[in-house]
């Protein structure tokens, strides 16, 4: 099926999102023109001012509630590609229903949408998350594709509101990504588009959303934050901690793979890992306070002591493969440009994190 090139429309959802700020900043970059789907015209405004360079190739589109049947209908029209990262995170719930129910809604409903009326429609990306595929594990694991986060799903039917939030948010991940292969593989005969499924870990990175404050910052970044700048938050504790580890990716790169999978035309039906390398929060913190020893109110933990075996590890060929996306040493100065591409490292990621805060006044190192 014929993939998407640059002057082609492409419809955002989420777009105020942190990672869908991102996509639609490279889209645009890369000539497309972007409709970016949020839930409020205060919200659309500062999308409009943040891209008001690229004129009439950015317009905006309100769908107030994903979960409404028929809510992405008129979005889809005259679009030749949708990247869908509308899903809600809310880990303050108690009915695990209150995240299922309108990630299933949200995911179905957009691809029933592109079924009825996106007739120009030739590709969908979605973004899921590694949480649809890891598990709970006493020893070093690599998970790919091919893993499902069947416990969640069973810990939730089996505790229901008793089950952590954490889990419930996950069992929300691995239902709405199944939601959407199941109706996509029941149809694809009769379908104009294919489907492409993203899959990151933790994802970090700069934002160019409209954030108050740290407090409003997203899941991934407010642990982050807390974790490496506030010092709130224990880096030993959690998966990433030191006994644990787990992946990330920086955001700008997860962007340039949701661009790449609606250009590459074997991407088609294709789940994608889209990780840079595995991590322990205690490698951020070396990475941090090596970047300008002077700094003193950055957290230290205990400088060098992460080993580098990581109970938590995701393979990542198929996105090398495809995408084009090389990790580690292998893309070592391909840089961001031409067919293949290497993933930004820690110690950049870290860097353009900390000026961001910096630069909005976050950072306790600014204080005297």
């Amino acid at each position: 099926m014929p993939t998407i090139s640059p002057g082609n429309k492409v419809l955002v959802t989420g777009a105020n999102g942190f990672i869908a700020v991102w996509i639609v900043r490279t889209l645009l970059e890369r000539g497309y023109v972007v409709r970016g789907s949020v839930r409020s015209e205060e919200k659309g405004r500062f999308l409009k001012d943040l891209f008001k360079d690229y004129g009439e190739r950015f317009e905006i589109v309100i769908v107030r509630d994903i979960a409404v049947e028929g809510a992405f209908n008129e979005a889809v029209k005259d679009v030749d590609a949708i990247e869908h990262t509308a899903s809600p995170v809310n880990f303050g719930v108690d009915d695990p229903q209150e995240l299922i129910g309108p990630a299933l809604k949200g995911t179905a409903g957009i691809l029933e949408s592109a079924m009825k009326y996106g007739q120009h429609v030739k590709r969908i990306v979605i973004t899921s998350s590694t949480a649809a595929i890891v598990r709970t594990v006493s020893t070093p694991t690599v998970f790919s594709e091919h893993d499902w986060n069947e416990e969640s799903v069973k810990e939730v039917e089996d505790k229901g509101r008793s089950a952590s939030v954490h889990t419930k948010y996950r069992a929300s991940k691995v239902l709405a990504e199944k939601a959407a292969w199941d109706l996509y593989n029941k149809n694809k005969s009769e379908l104009s588009w294919d489907l492409v499924v993203i899959n990151p870990p933790m994802v970090y990175g700069p934002s160019i959303q409209d954030i108050p404050s740290p407090a409003a910052l997203g899941e991934s970044m407010s642990h982050w934050f807390q974790t490496l700048v506030s010092g709130t938050i224990d880096p030993e504790a959690g998966s990433a901690g030191s006994k644990g580890g787990t992946g990330w990716v920086d955001v700008r790169d997860l962007a340039e793979g949701h661009v790449r999978a609606l250009e590459r035309e074997e991407a088609a039906g294709e789940r994608i890992i889209v990780c840079a390398r595995s991590f322990k929060y205690q490698e951020w913190m070396d990475v941090i306070n090596s970047l300008d020893p002077s700094r003193p109110n950055l957290p230290k933990g205990n400088p060098k002591s992460t080993d580098k075996v990581y109970l938590i590890q995701y393979h990542s060929s198929k996105a090398a493969r495809i995408l084009g996306m090389i990790p580690g040493a292998e893309g070592a100065g391909l840089g961001l440009t031409g067919e293949r591409v290497r993933y930004r490292t820690m110690e950049e990621s870290a860097r353009d994190i900390i000026a961001y805060f910096e630069a909005r006044g976050w950072c306790p190192i600014n204080v005297d």
